[in-house]
């Protein structure tokens, strides 16, 4: 397996989980993998929060870590990268709104490049507009966005554990489906999975 080149897009109050995780799990299969955060540089932390399906109507939300960033988001070249990946959170809702997060991930849809997102990642990919034709296992919440971006909303099993693939993008309605989503991101990245 070739080591990818890998940038994951993160903000404050990412979910736990959903940086934490895949972060570990990449780097342990030898990616190299670049979190940053807008208007933060390499050292620096994002707060993150831990959201938990405890029966009530919607996710509840408790503090989590302190997540450092391992590079610089002003100094990063979308183009020199192989992949991206998303995680969710509340940090997706105002990622959005910055318009070089938005070139960024239009670059990775535009070439082609694997793109995994997950839970409320693809808010943002609703935003940049590179949803029309796709078909998108987000939190459930999120579809309306997925919808209204030309995208299909395809609903999360009973356990949330499921991931779906559509050409190189690679989507997971939460924290549940790492194993499903995460197993595939790999898989489109070439990298090999033994049993």
């Amino acid at each position: 397996m070739a080591a990818k080149k890998i940038l994951m897009l993160v903000g404050d109050f990412v979910e736990d989980y959903e940086v934490m995780v895949p972060f570990q799990m990449l780097l342990m299969v030898g990616h190299d993998v670049s979190a940053v955060c807008p208007d933060k540089k390499a050292g620096e932390t994002v707060a993150t929060a831990i959201h938990d399906f405890e029966g009530h109507q919607t996710y509840s939300e408790k503090p989590g870590h302190n997540f450092r960033l391992n590079a610089t988001f002003a100094e990063i070249d979308a183009a020199s990268f192989d992949a991206l990946v998303i995680p969710g959170g509340r940090a997706p809702e105002y990622l959005r709104l910055n318009a070089k997060v938005l070139d960024i991930v239009r670059h990775f849809a535009e070439a082609d490049k694997p793109i995994a997102a997950i839970c409320h990642g693809p808010q943002i990919l609703a935003a940049a507009g590179v949803l029309k034709g796709k078909s998108v296992c987000p939190y459930p919440a999120c579809g309306p966005e997925v919808i209204i971006g030309g995208g299909e909303s395809i609903p999360p099993n009973e356990k949330f554990d499921n991931a779906h693939v559509d050409g190189n993008l690679i989507t997971g309605p939460a924290w549940p489906a790492h194993p499903a989503w995460i197993r595939s991101f790999l898989e489109v990245l070439g990298t090999k999975i033994e049993p």
